[in-house]
């Protein structure tokens, strides 16, 4: 019996250690977020796993001198370039180059620059501190695609180059290696001469021949997506595009649109311009081909105001025997016409100073005469701007004095223009004949009042190329605006007026108003001048709407455009008053016109020019014609 009693309690204390246990797992047993919590620790260390693996092409491997089995797992996915990521260079470093100008960083990875910095020169605002970087935070990159012998395609921006730095004289000497053993490598040379925007870069391979396929070009691809760097970001996205020289000599741009791509052949250079800024890849042996792409970035200037466009370049780098060889150069500098010029490659036709008679016009008299006034003579530039505008408008008023005297000389005639008109008032081929007759009488040519003012019209309208362009106007102030090559803001809306903007600028306000008052003065006797002609539409009805429409349009047009171009409209229109009322009271007198007028009718009418003879011809067969009609 006390065997089973003892079995019994034996079996009793088992059922109650076992119970505690139970117990015991119970009370510690995870919760649903302590579960959730390691489920999201494994599912991470997963995913770190794969992109290690995914990442294994690239990534820096310390790979200890002569352990052949790591090397070996490289060329898996590296190939030739294996090599590369065994060096100790191979990590995310930069080499920093700079003189008096610029100050340059460019990666292990890649080889490229990654930040490009100018020296002296602020964004925004003068005295704002923050300068103008062209290139940083990954805003840029340039590849090579590398078309490998066993079939692989690597690109140079996710490997490692090795950097060497080394001085010849004053100038700075960066290399960058990438390398597929101790002596077979591509290299890109960085070559920074003291003061100056421009980088010598030579790319070359050496023993490549070996590792890449050589059958075809390779492609080098150059992204840029470009910083705003002044105060109207919308104003400086109109200037910024792509352009470019090709066929030994012409050149061109990909245009201003939303997204616009050109593909020229023998490419010399690539300018990725921004408004006062630019960076330009130069080579000397040109491009065969290219493809080069805008995209607009700003849709909203009020949400877009970091960048302005994303400009790409590809183009292909042929072989010569079996190896690449390239002498190029990058420019990282302003888009000043002067300094572009002094390295006599061309660069200088980026900046748009128009075509034709209008770049002619800036390029032989603006440019020198507005350098002589705000360099040689040292004056500021809203004076120089001034004196300019007052010397252009004296060289012009001759021009402008013969416009007012016709106009004198068609205001005389008029009662006698009008007395045709009623007497041929059914017969309007008569009355354009008689007319003509008229005014060979008198000695009047019509057309004088029309021809000074299109001789005019080349100079007003290369000065908006020109003050747009002229980077020498950059964050310097006059008067109330700080900065004549941004507008000129007085009060700031709370409010965006379509067209027009969120502020008010006072140069373009005082433009509008002389442009109201020198339309007012010079419409009158337009319209006294010239006679309504029938079948024709009435010019008086027409420049009475002009009065009002042109002061709005400078109004809105103007708003947002530099000081310096609204201030030399302002002060051109306020000369062009002051000389029509000199004109006017000095040397237009109405009766010795009347008085000569009547003189050159007694006189032998003079010969007729060949297009007053052709127009008389013209009148003179149609109203043959119309008198064979009405005959039958």
């Amino acid at each position: 019996m006390e065997e089973k009693k003892l079995d019994l309690n034996s079996i009793i204390g088992f059922v109650l250690i076992f119970g505690i246990l139970i117990w015991i797992m119970y009370q510690n047993k995870p919760s649903e977020a302590q579960i959730a919590a390691e489920k999201a620790k494994k599912e991470l260390v997963a995913t770190q796993k794969a992109k290690k693996a995914i990442q294994a092409a690239v990534a820096p491997v310390a790979v200890v001198a002569g352990d052949s089995t790591q090397l070996v797992q490289l060329q898996k996915t590296l190939g030739g370039f294996a090599y590369s990521a065994t060096l100790p260079s191979a990590k995310e470093e930069v080499t920093t180059i700079e003189n008096e100008k610029v100050i340059l960083k460019i990666a292990n990875k890649g080889g490229y620059i990654v930040e490009a910095t100018l020296k002296n020169l602020e964004k925004f605002k003068k005295g704002s501190g923050q300068l103008v970087e062209l290139i940083k935070n990954n805003n840029a990159n340039l590849n090579i695609q590398l078309q490998t012998n066993d079939n692989r395609t690597l690109n140079t921006k996710d490997l490692y180059f090795e950097p060497t730095i080394s001085k010849v004289g004053a100038d700075q000497i960066l290399s960058m290696k990438l390398k597929a053993s101790a002596n077979e490598f591509l290299e890109y040379k960085y070559i920074l001469k003291p003061n100056d925007y421009m980088v010598g870069f030579d790319l070359r391979s050496q023993g490549l021949n070996k590792v890449l396929n050589t059958s075809k070009p390779l492609d080098l691809e150059w992204n840029l997506k470009t910083y705003r760097n002044e105060k109207s970001i919308s104003y400086e996205d109109r200037y910024t595009d792509i352009r470019y020289e090709y066929e030994d000599g012409k050149d061109n741009s990909t245009g201003l649109g939303k997204d616009t791509e050109d593909t020229p052949i023998k490419v010399s250079y690539i300018a990725f311009k921004q408004h006062f800024f630019s960076t330009i890849l130069l080579t000397d042996k040109p491009f065969e081909t290219s493809k080069l792409h805008s995209t607009k970035l700003v849709n909203d200037e009020t949400i877009d105001t970091v960048f302005t466009k994303q400009l790409k370049a590809n183009v292909p780098l042929a072989f010569s025997n079996g190896e690449l060889d390239y002498k190029m150069s990058w420019y990282f500098g302003p888009s000043d016409y002067k300094t572009l010029k002094q390295y006599d490659k061309n660069l200088e036709k980026i900046i748009p100073l128009g075509w034709g008679i209008f770049g002619w016009i800036n390029k032989f008299i603006f440019i020198p005469l507005f350098g002589f006034l705000s360099s040689t003579l040292g004056l500021s530039l809203g004076i120089a701007i001034i004196i300019f505008t007052i010397l252009i408008k004296v060289a012009m008023s001759p021009i402008t004095f013969k416009s007012f005297l016709s106009q004198a000389k068609m205001k005389v005639l008029r009662p006698e223009i009008t007395e045709l008109g009623e007497k041929f008032k059914k017969d309007p081929m008569k009355k354009q004949q008689e007319t003509m007759k008229l005014y060979n009488k008198a000695g009047v040519n019509p057309m004088a009042g029309c021809i000074p003012a299109l001789i005019q019209l080349p100079f007003m309208y290369a000065s908006f190329q020109f003050f747009p362009s002229a980077y020498e106007l950059r964050q310097k102030g006059f008067l109330w605006a700080d900065d004549l090559s941004s507008f000129d803001a007085v009060v700031k809306l709370p409010f965006h007026i379509p067209l027009y903007g969120d502020h008010i600028s006072l140069f373009p306000v005082l433009a509008s108003i002389a442009i109201f008052f020198y339309m007012k003065m010079t419409s009158g006797d337009q319209q006294m001048a010239a006679p309504q002609q029938e079948g024709m539409p009435d010019m008086a009805k027409m420049m009475k709407m002009m009065i009002y429409i042109s002061p709005i349009m400078m109004l809105f047009f103007f708003n947002s455009y530099g000081a310096g171009l609204s201030l030399y409209n302002f002060v051109s229109n306020l000369i062009t008053i002051g000389i029509m009322l000199v004109i006017k009271r000095y040397f237009i007198d109405s009766d010795k016109i009347h008085a000569q007028i009547q003189e050159n009718k007694l006189k032998e009418p003079k010969k007729q020019s060949k297009f007053q003879r052709k127009l008389q011809e013209v009148m003179e067969q149609a109203e043959a014609e119309k008198a064979k009609k009405a005959k039958k």
